[in-house]
């Protein structure tokens, strides 16, 4: 066994598999553009059909709907049909949604095409990271897995710089048409893209598996990774819920499912959503200002995300985690106290210090909290559950993200922005004590060394030694 993984450590970093992973972060981007879009198109539909802020957050919150309903099927279709299969089919979701809620006549019509673009993203949140870690060589899984979050960090900058062209005429329809590009590319592209070789193998296509692993190793020797996947496979007892219950696979899963909900209840979310109200808040008069603020925050996050790509396999997730999250509760204290200061009376001063407190967020959230539990929970699982495990987690997170956008605008107004702000902390500081205690370090081993770890009974921290 140690010589397989040793060879599948060595395996080379092809042109193929780059380009196989660019394809599918295309999905990350769409991820990231249609949440990330809705930030400057609500305050146009606010207007246009008269929402008061029940409506707002529901209609915000209407993709989250989707998102949950496509989180808990696409675990069932990655077992299924297939990762590929199942990215197909969330980019075609993405144009039909996308259409429907660009040419929506009415408030009704707009929030089920916002649940079918919904639907579409709860697919790609974890497919795509899953898709390109089976793929990728162990050494260099990291970073590509985390082409997806620099594709999600991408595509809201884009949604961003689109709201902001668009603002001045409030012209909310073509801020969501240009989703269209990105989801036919992603629809063509993965037509051309191989299926995962450990999925083949799964389903016993063995010849298959060796002609996609020998595509993209760049290589005929792929013997020694074959053998130790297929030892994995015959290791494996069924899958779904019931295997997730067993004694080794309760940490993994506790592990998964509560990253994803500390993730989501450390308010990231909020400040996508919801960045221009909250600079309009602090003192931005006009619609374009806050989305133009909004757009900086957006590109530092963006930056910060690509630079974790290059150090996610060099300094390992551990490390990445808990610096983001001592940055993240950081953030969120100087933004409390600068909204707590103002006792509601927007000045310069607070405006500066709300565009510096969100960036130093962002760009915590950015380097670890962001990108390293998408990389985790595509690693962590054994194959025969890891559809079934990774829709758990997703649809954990999906649900914790449309419990604290429904909420936000709820929380301020009995807590303040400052006293919200507050609490997110709080629980950024719990999310670190969880992230320090049971988080493993997973860089360097081979999906299946990974599973051997959580067979052997061992605890998540002596992953690393």
């Amino acid at each position: 066994m140690k010589q397989h993984a040793t060879e599948s450590v060595k395996a080379k970093v092809t042109g193929f598999v780059i380009l196989v992973a660019i394809i599918a972060a295309i999905g990350g981007l769409l991820f990231g553009y249609d949440t990330g879009v809705i930030s400057g198109a609500i305050l146009f539909i606010t207007q246009q059909f008269h929402l008061n802020s029940a409506l707002e957050e529901f209609t915000t919150s209407a993709v989250l709907i989707g998102a949950i309903i496509g989180a808990i099927l696409g675990g069932v279709f990655a077992d299924r049909i297939g990762r590929r299969w199942s990215i197909i089919g969330g980019a075609a979701a993405f144009i039909i949604g996308t259409l429907i809620a660009t040419l929506a006549p009415g408030e009704f019509v707009l929030i089920i095409g916002r649940i079918i673009v919904g639907m579409a993203i709860g697919v790609a949140s974890f497919i795509v990271p899953m898709y390109i870690s089976e793929l990728a060589p162990p050494q260099a899984r990291g970073a590509m897995a985390s082409l997806n979050q620099v594709g999600l960090t991408l595509g809201i900058l884009v949604a961003y710089g689109v709201d902001y062209i668009y603002a001045a005429g409030g012209l909310w329809r073509a801020m969501f048409a240009w989703g269209l590009v990105p989801s036919v590319i992603l629809l063509v592209g993965m037509l051309f893209m191989p299926d995962s070789s450990r999925w083949l193998l799964s389903k016993h296509r063995e010849q298959q598996a060796h002609d996609v692993l020998q595509k993209v190793r760049g290589t005929a020797d792929v013997e020694g990774e074959i053998k130790e996947t297929e030892e994995e496979i015959k290791a494996e007892t069924g899958g779904g819920l019931a295997v997730l219950k067993t004694s080794p696979l309760r940490m993994p899963l506790m592990i998964g499912v509560g990253l994803a909900i500390l993730q989501q209840a450390t308010g990231i979310n909020t400040v996508i959503y919801y960045a221009p109200t909250i600079f309009h808040a602090a003192g931005f008069k006009s619609a374009s200002s806050s989305i133009a603020a909004t757009a900086l925050v957006g590109a530092v996050n963006l930056i910060v995300t690509i630079i974790a790509a290059f150090l996610v396999d060099r300094l390992g997730r551990r490390p990445l985690l808990l610096i983001s999250l001592t940055g993240m509760v950081l953030g969120l204290v100087v933004l409390s106290v600068a909204f707590l200061l103002s006792h509601g009376t927007p000045t310069s001063f607070l405006s500066l210090l709300t565009v510096i407190s969100l960036m130093i967020y962002i760009a915590a959230f950015a380097i670890g909290m962001g990108p390293v539990f998408w990389l985790l929970i595509s690693e962590i699982y054994p194959l025969n559950v890891r559809g079934t495990a990774m829709s758990l987690a997703t649809v954990a997170n999906w649900a914790a993200n449309f419990l604290i956008a429904v909420t936000f605008l709820s929380f301020v107004k009995v807590l303040t922005e400052g006293g919200t702000f507050l609490v997110y902390a709080v629980v950024g500081v719990l999310a670190w004590i969880f992230a320090f205690r049971l988080v493993p370090e997973t860089k360097g081993k081979t999906l299946e060394q990974i599973q051997q770890h959580w067979l052997a009974g061992k605890h998540p921290r002596e992953m690393g030694k």
